[in-house]
């Protein structure tokens, strides 16, 4: 399970692969079973069980408290792998853990609603010889993440000009539909684009001038695409994931875009 999990991450998790069976040291002594760096850059660790196991997300925040006393340790990791832009964008605001059973305890969802850090309990499934899925059972802890902290500008600095006004009443409008999609989503904030995200990310925005872009993970093929509305930018560079690309220039624009959100929060 965790070979083929880790040869699949991205697809599987949004998660880029880094290492396996990665030693804390002798002192620690213990060994994380998979570490991984997030769409937004969020550190994650993988942990998984064969079946039910009522110490997998204590075994998983254990690793999680070291992680974080060795950020040097896996900047390093993260430039060996992936280079050195992304180790310098590396966001520790709120690292993930993600645990991989085949069941898991109605204590485990609880503690996962109740619990200050990231946690998503993913349940996999064997579909004869050929088959492999995985499940989100429940995600929760965290709330907002961010990249920076937030600070009160002065008087001067908050008065925004029209435009300015505009994106964030459809950054308003947008949020709220976003966040009302279900349960389990977290809203992480980097220096680029704000993130909605369940297991993976579903909708990433990204402000304009008078207007908002949201990317979200939909196939441009499966929609109808309108000029001016709805674009492909699959294989453009854009910040943000996904290759749907939807232009929110009002509170109408947002009423219009509601049904491509619920298609991109069903597919992550």
């Amino acid at each position: 399970m965790q070979g083929l999990v880790e040869a699949h991450m991205e697809a599987m998790l949004g998660v880029r692969f880094l290492a396996s069976e990665y030693s804390t040291g002798p002192v620690h002594g213990g060994r994380i079973d998979s570490l991984g760096l997030d769409e937004n850059g969020v550190p994650v660790i993988v942990e998984y069980k064969r079946a039910t196991d009522p110490g997998v997300i204590n075994q998983g925040l254990f690793y999680m408290s070291w992680l974080v006393d060795h950020r040097d340790a896996f900047r390093r990791l993260v430039r060996d792998r992936l280079g050195r832009e992304a180790a310098a964008g590396v966001l520790w605001s709120a690292p993930r853990l993600i645990c991989v059973a085949g069941d898991f305890t109605r204590y485990d969802l609880h503690a996962v609603r109740e619990h200050r850090h990231l946690i998503d309990l993913v349940r996999y499934r064997i579909f004869g010889d050929d088959h492999f899925g995985l499940e989100t059972i429940a995600s929760g802890g965290g709330g907002q993440a961010s990249s920076k902290p937030w600070r009160r500008r002065p008087a001067s600095e908050q008065r925004a000009s029209g435009q300015e006004k505009v994106t964030a009443e459809l950054a308003a409008a947008a949020d709220e539909v976003l966040l009302g999609l279900g349960e389990g989503i977290t809203k992480v904030e980097n220096q680029t684009y704000i993130a909605y995200q369940r297991l993976q990310n579903f909708a990433c925005l990204v402000p304009r001038k008078a207007r908002l872009l949201v990317y979200l993970k939909v196939s441009p093929a499966k929609v109808d695409l309108i000029p001016g509305f709805t674009r492909d930018v699959t294989g453009l560079g854009h910040q943000g994931t996904g290759n749907l690309e939807v232009q929110l220039r009002s509170v109408r624009d947002v009423e219009r875009a509601q049904e491509l959100f619920r298609m991109s929060y069903a597919a992550a």
